[in-house]
């Protein structure tokens, strides 16, 4: 058992004792999966714990407290790699014992924690999810991340450079926290449950940060360099730089690639959230974070689901023949306006068609969408005037042989994410200054500083809500000027 902060084993061996309660015998009945030797393993991934503690004392250890008990100190707090959690748990697992409040953790709390967490979270989605959430809530909400991101940004290797430049801290955790529920939360209501956790490779991401010293080998939540494309993208559209955008501004993306309807769609609310969008016509940087992602990767689940809300326009979960010609009489428009041909409506609702192959006739519904391979080349069809023309010049059979290709490609979103990337940072090298008509090529990382250096005053990005009833998703404060990328 445990006694002012110590464990009780077994003679001659490094597993603990069961508590000595009548309900936790070996032997009986527990409340784990996989019956009484569930405790045995949890007991022994805590006296693990425990023992790392006491034999070998991270970083920031402080001495033994009163009545024998060990205060853990930040950073870190403990290992967490001796009870069985990546190392990144490190700051959930600190807030969660009170070292938030008190600034120290005792081994008695933190057992006492673990012991409490342990009786109702049965695996790695369900510790998580204990640990973040809120006082008095079930799944996660976007500010139950902060903390967490913000513990990864002081302490992973490869955000080191962005200690100079902690004014751009909260721009990464919000696109990290944005990219993490477009993609784990499928059900689009702006909390993450346990089992979307489960169903998600968030968690197995979370474990690769503790191996992976390159940050942006991460890609699909973590990456600095996707972070980069997509805030200096925002930066270009939002002239004021009061981080909201209007119609006008996110019509401007990609040179007016997008047909006004499909804007207008946008900023109606159908993917959007938060009061801004009515009342002022404007949406966030997390709106934007979703608007590009789905624009440059029209493959992902999220990504069809946010263009098939976009152009439904009545709501009823069925694409219909007149929702279609209401947008593809703007891209004729547009491609008169070019000197360019345009299909017949008839004709380009046939090729849909075929493309589709809808399960019933007359009516493309989101599983049609879900199933056809090219689900890209049927909404640029329809709002993209430059993606749909340079889908018509390509063959169909070239289309088909991409999206059937197998193996570690690189989605869409990545590959044009590494091609700005690289676009950016030439860009950023030519308008360095040159010394003895030579400079040496400069590595990321300073090329990062270049940018993060700025003499302008700086605001929150974000506000960690004061209580649960006060937050509004995807609404953030702002007030004064902007961070430029550049």
């Amino acid at each position: 058992h445990l006694q002012l902060g110590r464990v009780v084993c077994a003679p001659g061996s490094g597993a603990p004792f069961p508590s000595a309660s009548p309900e936790c015998r070996l032997g009986e009945a527990a409340p784990f999966p996989g019956g009484p030797w569930g405790w045995r393993r949890h007991w022994a991934a805590l006296s693990g714990c425990v023992h790392a503690v006491r034999s070998r004392p991270p970083r920031g250890l402080g001495q033994p407290g009163a009545q024998g008990a060990l205060t853990l100190c930040r950073p870190p707090p403990f290992p967490p790699q001796a009870c069985g959690c990546p190392l990144y748990w490190k700051g959930p697992l600190f807030c969660g014992a009170g070292g938030e409040r008190t600034g120290s953790v005792s081994v008695h709390k933190f057992v006492a924690m673990w012991r409490k967490m342990l009786q109702s979270c049965h695996d790695d989605a369900a510790k998580f999810v204990h640990l973040l959430v809120s006082p008095g809530g079930s799944s996660l909400a976007q500010e139950d991340f902060i903390p967490f991101l913000q513990d990864v940004v002081n302490t992973h290797p490869g955000l080191a450079f962005l200690k100079e430049a902690s004014e751009f801290h909260s721009r990464y955790i919000t696109t990290v926290i944005q990219r993490i529920f477009y993609t784990v939360n499928r059900s689009w209501s702006g909390r993450i449950t346990c089992a979307e956790l489960r169903r998600s490779t968030f968690l197995q991401n979370v474990a690769l940060l503790e191996d992976e010293v390159d940050i942006n080998q991460l890609t699909e939540f973590f990456s600095y360099e996707h972070f980069y494309v997509i805030y200096c993208k925002f930066w270009e559209l939002d002239t004021d730089h009061d981080l909201l955008i209007d119609a006008q501004d996110l019509a401007r993306h990609n040179d007016h690639a997008i047909s006004t309807k499909m804007i207008e769609r946008i900023f109606s609310g159908a993917v959007t959230r938060g009061k801004k969008v009515q009342k002022e016509g404007k949406i966030s940087y997390a709106d934007f974070v979703w608007f590009l992602i789905s624009e440059e990767d029209k493959k992902t689940p999220t990504s069809i689901e946010y263009w098939f809300r976009c152009m439904d326009l009545d709501g009823d979960g069925v694409l219909s023949m007149f929702e279609l010609e209401y947008f593809y009489e703007e891209q004729c428009r547009r491609l008169d306006s070019m000197a360019i041909e345009a299909l017949p409506f008839e004709d380009c609702l046939c090729q849909m068609l075929d493309l589709v192959k809808p399960q019933s006739e007359g009516r493309i519904t989101l599983h049609d969408l879900k199933r056809c391979k090219l689900a890209s080349v049927f909404f640029d069809t329809f709002f993209n005037i430059e993606k749909y023309l340079d889908h018509e010049q390509r063959e169909q059979i070239s289309l088909f042989r991409e999206s059937e290709s197998e193996g570690p490609e690189l989605s869409d979103w990545e590959r044009y994410a590494a091609e700005e990337y690289d676009i950016l940072v030439a860009e950023e090298a030519m308008g360095e200054p040159w010394e003895d008509g030579y400079e040496a090529e400069l590595s990321p990382v300073d090329q990062k500083l270049s940018v993060l250096r700025s003499p302008l005053a700086q605001r929150p990005f974000f506000e960690v809500p004061t209580g649960l009833g006060a937050v509004e998703l995807y609404e953030y404060e702002h007030g004064g000027d902007d961070l430029p990328p550049s």
